[in-house]
């Protein structure tokens, strides 16, 4: 395990009032958080790696710009063809002994993929994965599936495909702070675009989503730039650390320091679940994590 550093990140506009709550009437119970999954995608670039983010609307719990991703369901645990390492592998992975939520998590990030940009993780056999999934019919499933109309094994049976396991890559684990409303247990992987795929916004609710330099995106992160290009109420004239959750923040960050796809790919991760505290530093409420370093100074804080 890399040597671990307290991190000290802004408290997103949108957590203020819980957070209030949650000292003013002292600590609770908290609330159980809801399994969740969530894809990194990747691609390398002229000017280094880049990821898509997009904008999530309402109050979500991995933030106001995310990775793709969201809560398990239900027809996450039917029947589905899979290929690639086991579900007990993934168990292994994840360091947990319950090989159905493992599998569970899987199935979930390939199908929040898909929903939320099209990208398919998905093919007959080993050697293939779907091609051209940006037609008005990929989308119609698209749009089903996010509606809960059609399930997404019923979307991959129709057609003969397996969800190709071997095109993820296990992440990290990150649970919300306790004070939180909403929360979520978050399981985040990895994964490149297959060949002939491009990802787009879910017709029905899409709002903003692209490609972003990591680099870039982490230059820039004590200006509004991205949020006021996003150009929602809750984005603009705001900085990365009050869009994003601090295990987005901290991803990118160590993205921005790999070097490439296959450096950030390959490197070898230790399950350990983070989680945000509250803290008050000089009168004001902000989270802290114990994370790994990944850039000078100790402690750190991200306005």
């Amino acid at each position: 395990m890399p040597q671990l550093a307290r991190r000290l990140f802004a408290l997103p506009p949108d957590l203020e009032g819980a957070a209030r709550s949650w000292i003013e009437h002292g600590e609770r119970t908290p609330r159980a958080p809801r399994f969740a999954s969530s894809v990194v995608l990747l691609r390398d670039s002229p000017t280094g790696l880049e990821t898509w983010l997009g904008y999530r609307p309402g109050s979500s719990p991995l933030g106001v710009l995310a990775f793709p991703g969201g809560s398990l369901e239900a027809s996450d645990d039917d029947a589905v063809g899979w290929l690639g390492p086991p579900p007990q592998y993934w168990a292994e992975q994840m360091g947990t002994a319950d090989v159905g939520l493992a599998r569970r998590h899987v199935v979930g990030a390939v199908r929040e993929l898909f929903e939320e940009t099209g990208i398919l993780l998905a093919g007959p056999d080993l050697a293939t994965t779907v091609e051209a999934t940006s037609t008005s019919e990929w989308m119609r499933a698209r749009v089903a599936v996010a509606e809960q109309e059609k399930s997404f094994t019923e979307v991959l049976a129709k057609r003969g495909l397996s969800v190709r396991t071997d095109l993820l890559k296990p992440l990290v684990n990150w649970l919300s702070p306790d004070f939180a409303h909403r929360r979520f247990n978050t399981r985040y992987f990895a994964a490149t675009v297959p060949m002939n795929q491009q990802p787009s916004l879910l017709a029905s609710k899409g709002v903003w989503g692209r490609w972003v330099c990591v680099r870039k995106v982490i230059e820039g992160r004590n200006t509004s730039t991205l949020g006021d290009e996003v150009g929602q109420e809750n984005t603009v004239g705001r900085t990365l650390g009050q869009l994003l959750v601090p295990g987005s923040e901290i991803m990118l960050e160590k993205m921005a320091s790999s070097n490439g796809c296959i450096a950030y790919l390959s490197y070898k991760r230790k399950a350990h679940v983070y989680q945000p505290k509250l803290v008050e530093e000089d009168g004001q409420l902000m989270l802290e994590v114990e994370a790994a370093k990944t850039v000078a100074g100790e402690p750190q804080r991200e306005r």
